[in-house]
């Protein structure tokens, strides 16, 4: 009995109150409610529904103010004074970004607040939480009145629980959204794309026992392909019932552990005849993680990525990575974050002939990295470290590895990821560098099992060598460059004369080459923004290219034209960056058909050997 009242006051502690918990794994698979769908909104550039006219926050104040937006308050009689009422106010589609959906919100840059009602009922014993795919940029979520928290970042999941404070009827979630750029931020105050805001991802409510898997690894151990080794984590462990199962059918695994008084498992399973993944054969197994009779699900795949001197082995065997650079950008110009914006972006890497993609510059939407797990294309995933971030300032570094941190708590169990990138075209300077060899040890700390690596910048002289030797290069696997040949600077007609050079024996990949074209704008080779310059440009660059010492693979800029502020040249750009070798329509250019080419020829190269 004393030790069912113990059990019975820890549980009551973890219910009592809301809280930022650590990130749940797995969400698909879980007991969930979606609460996407309309909801309203209420765009609010002044913070009325925030602040007082003292600028007082609302939600630090000891007594509820019914001017808060928060609290979804309405007028008891007529004579009561309420200036806002989320009901009578418009309505949005969630997911989505405002920006593509309310043509007067196109360039807002401030706050947004978003109200959802919903019923619940939740049984006695059981967890709730509320899990938000991503926000962009900063968000305050309340539920009832209560605040949940603050998150910032655009681009990465979090969740809250919320046992304590749901009810069984008319429940409020409302969510004040800023997408204000700083440039304290990560991302900066500048990129070259478009500042989407709003709720871009999936609202759902996770249902749990008290205690349950919250987390969990299940990965090849590093130098050892025979072993499957990582950990399940338990929230809220039972201190009576705490063996854990985990289950392979086809790999004859039947596995049981017990979880220790800090909720963990760490484990390692011999396993014999492994099918491994790749992109010829994208296995996925069946998984099952049980832990006193809950069962939860996974498809994972398993496979060995490292790197040999100047070479990339994938199982073991070496591999060029034929790739392209994609943005999380649907057919409309908005935020893409369905399962069909994943297979109509992945379908088209994959007719280019592409094994692998690399996702820029922010981790994107949970949909298409599953997608790219069963399609068999390698996936580079990075946080946005983009340009000029403030590298000097302790805020900044945090916000960025929290943001890495959980891509990686997301992602680690897909096998499709290869690749963690720290980075995307950063100046170099000593406060950088020790930035991001931060960041390096820091994924180290959480996932060692893949590679790491980062777009940098090169140097070029007039001799016509290219150099790369930042000093980043140290700290990577993979060393990766991003280089303009024919747009940005030098002659198309210089490319077979240019070689390079680097201090480092390591693989190489030229992670952006590329330039612009309007589809269906034709004209003479040395035409600036035609199909026949842009196709030009492909060939010129390829035969570059080709002479790179340590290359291993490139992903060119971009497989489709995005949206961008900075891209103003009427009749061309139309805020379109047009470096896409399919356009915005879905139309393609005639690079597209040199890339494709390319690729086929790089493929039965591979096949030969």
């Amino acid at each position: 009995m004393k030790k069912l009242l113990t059990v019975l006051l820890l549980t009551l502690s973890v219910f009592g109150q809301a809280q930022n918990q650590n990130l749940i794994s797995n969400v698909p698979n879980r007991n969930t409610t979606s609460l996407n769908g309309v909801w309203n909104y209420i765009v609010d550039p002044y913070e009325t529904g925030y602040y007082s006219f003292h600028h007082d926050e609302y939600d630090k104040q000891a007594k509820a103010s019914n001017a808060a937006y928060f609290n979804n308050y309405h007028a008891v009689n007529k004579q009561e004074l309420v200036e806002y009422d989320f009901d009578k106010s418009p309505k949005i589609n969630i997911p989505g970004d405002w920006t593509s959906q309310v043509p007067e919100l196109k360039y807002y840059e401030g706050n947004v607040w978003f109200k959802k009602s919903f019923d619940y009922n939740l049984k006695a014993g059981k967890r709730l939480f509320v899990y938000l795919g991503a926000i962009n940029y900063k968000a305050d979520v309340y539920l009832n009145g209560k605040k949940l928290g603050t998150h910032v970042g655009g681009f990465t999941p979090f969740n809250y629980e919320v046992t304590s404070i749901v009810k069984a009827k008319d429940n409020y979630l409302v969510i004040k959204v800023d997408n204000t750029r700083h440039k304290e931020d990560v991302p900066t105050i500048n990129t070259d794309w478009w500042n989407y805001g709003g709720i871009t991802r999936d609202v759902t409510l996770i249902e749990e026992e008290a205690s349950f898997v919250e987390d969990y690894n299940i990965q090849l151990k590093k130098n050892n392909a025979a072993l499957l080794s990582g950990f399940v984590k338990i929230s809220n462990p039972d201190t009576v019932k705490n063996t854990v199962t985990i289950t392979i059918p086809e790999l004859k695994i039947n596995y049981k552990g017990k979880v220790g008084a800090d909720g963990l498992l760490n484990f390692e399973i011999p396993a014999k005849k492994i099918s491994y993944w790749s992109p010829e054969n994208p296995k996925l197994y069946d998984v099952t993680i049980d832990y006193n009779g809950q069962k939860l699900k996974d498809n994972i795949g398993f496979r060995t990525i490292e790197t040999k001197e100047d070479k990339i082995l994938l199982n073991g065997k070496p591999i060029f990575l034929r790739g392209i650079s994609i943005h999380e950008e649907n057919a409309k110009g908005g935020r893409a974050n369905s399962e069909e914006d994943a297979l109509r972006l992945l379908n088209w890497a994959k007719e280019l002939g592409c094994n692998y993609v690399r996702l820029a510059h922010y981790p994107h939407n949970e949909n298409i990295i599953r997608t790219a797990d069963k399609m068999g294309l390698m996936v580079w995933e990075e946080i946005p470290v983009y340009w000029t971030v403030e590298f000097t300032r302790e805020a900044t570094y945090q916000n960025a590895e929290d943001q890495l941190t959980a891509a990686v708590t997301r992602d680690k169990n897909r096998a499709c990821i290869i690749i963690w990138s720290m980075a995307n075209e950063t100046p170099i300077s000593d406060a950088r560098n020790a930035f991001i060899k931060k960041l390096v040890d820091h994924t180290k700390s959480l996932d060692n099992t893949r590679l790491i690596s980062a777009a940098l910048l090169t140097q070029s002289d007039s001799a016509g060598f290219g150099t790369i030797n930042d000093a980043i290069g140290d700290y990577l696997d993979i060393i990766s460059f991003n280089q303009y040949l024919g747009w940005y600077g030098g002659k198309l007609e210089d490319a077979e004369k240019i070689f390079w050079k680097t201090k480092y024996n390591k693989p190489v990949i030229v992670s952006e080459f590329g330039g612009d074209a309007k589809q269906g704008l034709h004209g003479e080779k040395n035409e600036r923004w035609t199909e026949e310059y842009q196709e030009y440009l492909y060939i010129q660059n390829l035969k570059m290219i080709e002479k790179i010492p340590h290359l291993s693979g490139l992903s060119p800029w971009i497989l489709v034209d995005f949206r961008s502020p900075r891209r103003l040249l009427p009749g061309i750009q139309d805020e379109y960056n047009r470096k896409g070798l399919i356009s915005n329509d879905g139309n393609k250019k005639k690079a597209f058909y040199i890339m494709q080419n390319w690729y086929a020829k790089k493929e039965k190269e591979q096949n030969q050997n």
